[in-house]
């Protein structure tokens, strides 16, 4: 059996950058908590560099960025950025580096906007009666949305709110070509962890800049929220590593998170089998009626504080949103104010094996 690859052992130190491939450098940038870092890139175009993905937006991120401005580009300027997606560790420095270099912002439409709302939000669609609906429903009480405002704002103060966004950008769609010094850049979009999420593949250097969408070792959160109830990211997930299984195998990943890694068919076979045996672990467990906070224990392996819910109880119910889709199981709203989820495939009993699922997961992990 194949298994990934990694060629190389360790991160760059923060404020410097490390070549790749020819024109691409990797630089990594600090992140409180257990991920401890994100990984960024740089293309280098023949009178200057493009930026992929920022760092959140903290005073220590936007001191290195200035290191790597003066230390790094050889005195050529930025000439664009471009943002796989909408998360603050990956937007946060965006418009310091736009408005210092006064130059574009590419993301996927869906991104951008998204980016946009969450920044005037605040966050507030948690605390609404949609969200107190929503969770409610989950089968949590109804004091965890003020402790889920209170976790927020803890996290507020590390960067993890959305940051100021620039005031416009220009689009990247599936299918666009960048052209950035003798390469060519190909746009691929895949959804779940988040709307539009923009990857770019160069078949030339035999490189993928994946972001969130293929990580090596933690698994990206692919969550329900308040916002859009009904959502169901787990199908697009799927859908989305179906067609990145096309990627050639000797492609070098560049992920968000983690280190380099050659193997992304098996990064990806491993992560549709992890997800399929998460949903046959539910439907058993569903046997008989269940919110969705009866079935953390069925995916998590730890008591989670309440940040760490709101991402295992979205989880939990996209899992169970896909399995609605695929007739597997049937959702009933209850005189307590409660989703129940009861499995109803009569093929369950032949499918089974509950002694041979994958151990619990830690938790959930932000990214």
């Amino acid at each position: 059996m194949s298994t990934l690859s990694y060629p190389y052992a360790d991160h760059p130190a923060p404020g410097n950058t490390r070549e790749v491939a020819d024109g691409v450098r990797w630089l990594t940038m600090p992140m409180p908590g257990a991920l401890s870092h994100i990984n960024l890139y740089l293309l280098e175009d023949r009178d200057g560099w493009w930026v992929v993905d920022t760092g959140l937006s903290i005073a220590e991120t936007e001191d290195w960025w200035r290191q790597v401005f003066a230390n790094e580009l050889g005195g050529r300027p930025i000439k664009g950025v471009i943002c796989t997606h909408m998360h603050p560790d990956h937007v946060g420095q965006s418009k310091m580096i736009t408005d210092e270099h006064r130059c574009p912002l590419y993301m996927t439409r869906a991104e951008y906007y998204q980016a946009r709302a969450f920044s005037n939000s605040n966050g507030s669609h948690h605390s609404s009666w949609l969200g107190k609906e929503f969770y409610l429903r989950a089968g949590m009480p109804r004091s965890y949305v003020d402790d889920l405002a209170n976790a927020w704002g803890r996290r507020r103060n590390q960067g993890m709110s959305m940051p100021d966004m620039p005031s416009g950008y220009r689009r990247l769609e599936h299918g666009d070509v960048l052209t950035i010094g003798t390469h060519d850049w190909r746009v691929l979009v895949g959804s779940g962890h988040s709307p539009e999420h923009a990857c770019l593949y160069c078949a030339a250097l035999k490189v993928l800049i994946s972001g969130d969408q293929i990580l090596p070792v933690i698994t990206s959160n692919v969550s329900v929220f308040p916002m859009e109830p009904e959502a169901n990211p787990l199908k697009v997930w799927m859908e989305s590593h179906d067609r990145f299984l096309e990627t050639p195998d000797d492609t070098l990943v560049l992920p968000a998170h983690n280190l380099p890694f050659h193997g992304v068919r098996k990064r990806l076979r491993d992560l549709i089998g992890h997800h399929e045996d998460r949903m046959l672990a539910i439907e058993e467990h569903c046997v008989q009626p269940a919110t969705a906070q009866d079935l953390l224990p069925v995916l998590f392996a730890r008591k989670l504080d309440p940040r760490q819910m709101m991402m295992a109880l979205g989880e939990a119910i996209a899992h169970v949103h896909l399995l609605m889709h695929r007739n597997r199981i049937e959702r009933s709203l209850h005189e307590d104010g409660r989703y129940r989820f009861t499995s109803i495939d009569p093929d369950l009993p032949r499918r089974a094996h509950p002694n041979a699922h994958d151990a619990p997961d830690e938790g959930p992990i932000m990214v």
